[in-house]
């Protein structure tokens, strides 16, 4: 098993940097490379209606934001703009562009912008394409939100098929369209990395993962049960359980002292022993959630990778 790679959250960092000063954000991406993590992830929303704090918002700005649990004006810039800037600054590190609000854009659209990225970055990018949860974004841009499921399904197809062939077509419920050219390419002719993520492993992100998915990525750390039946789905469908990319979030079982601290490192990384034992070796951290200040991070980096490194050694894991 290859050692963990840990790749920074660097979408919802406002406690850390100026939400104005994307370019600082850029330039935290370079420190990042240089010391040794291996992607920056960032989130997305296009919009905010009121029931985005329908449940009210954390005690702690550092929290994880969740579904009903977010500030109406909280800050969303453009992911997918934030990880090209990123890939003209560095040259190793993946970006990973988490998720994207796939059907509330056109797949061509979408998948043109994926496809530049991937080309610009020489097949860096990592994209996660979800349905998310806030009805208002939907209604506020003209898509359903109840068919949503079955518009990323018919995206899906169309990326394979955008991808991969000379000439597209389509036919579909949601997208229909004949002969058309789509150029130029991503980095690779089955385009850039896809993950699947989910909250649960429920029978539709189960057959997304097993039909179109190089990685897995669940909201919540997945359960033995969740691991078995993807493993006996992907073999069923002629595909290694080895080749997914398992990655999960560090942090969610470990809470803050108070409303107004950051949280420790150690006990976070701790957590990380259960995850590696399991076959989990992509993790995905919030530097904001330990650290304050902005030039802390190179140095939150390098002791976060060896911490981890150290409990992966512990599990029989990596190197």
């Amino acid at each position: 098993m290859p050692d963990p790679k840990l790749i920074l959250l660097l979408s919802e960092s406002w406690t850390m940097t100026d939400p104005r000063d994307l370019r600082g954000l850029v330039d935290l991406a370079v420190v990042a490379e240089a010391a040794g993590i291996d992607g920056i992830m960032i989130g997305e929303h296009i919009t905010m209606g009121p029931s985005a704090a329908v449940y009210g918002v954390p005690a702690n700005p550092r929290d994880w934001l969740g579904p009903g649990m977010q500030r109406p004006d909280y800050p969303h810039p453009s992911g997918l703009h934030l990880l090209s800037a990123m890939a003209a600054v560095t040259s190793r590190l993946r970006l990973v562009a988490a998720a994207v609000l796939s059907p509330l854009r056109h797949p061509l659209v979408l998948g043109k912008e994926l496809a530049t990225l991937d080309l610009v970055s020489n097949g860096r990018l990592v994209f996660l394409p979800t349905v998310s949860w806030q009805e208002e974004e939907y209604t506020a841009l003209g898509v359903s939100f109840r068919h949503r499921g079955k518009i990323l399904d018919e995206q899906l197809e169309v990326w394979q098929r955008a991808w991969r062939d000379e000439v597209v077509t389509f036919h579909g419920e949601h997208y229909d369209f004949t002969d058309m050219r789509f150029e130029p390419k991503a980095w690779r002719p089955t385009g850039p990395t896809l993950w699947v993520g989910t909250i649960e492993l429920h029978p539709a992100a189960l057959r997304r993962v097993v039909r179109h998915g190089s990685g897995y990525f669940p909201g919540l750390p997945p359960s033995p049960d969740d691991l078995d039946q993807l493993r006996a789905a992907m073999e069923q469908a002629g595909r290694r359980f080895d080749e997914l990319e398992l990655t999960a979030f560090l942090g969610f079982g470990t809470g803050f002292p108070d409303a107004t601290s950051t949280k420790p490192l150690v006990p976070v990384l701790d957590e990380a022993r259960t995850l590696m034992a399991q076959g989990i070796t992509t993790l995905v951290i919030k530097p904001a959630q330990y650290i304050d200040e902005r030039d802390q991070l190179g140095d939150f980096c390098r002791d976060a990778l060896t911490g981890l490194r150290e409990r992966a050694q512990e599990v029989g894991v990596g190197g």
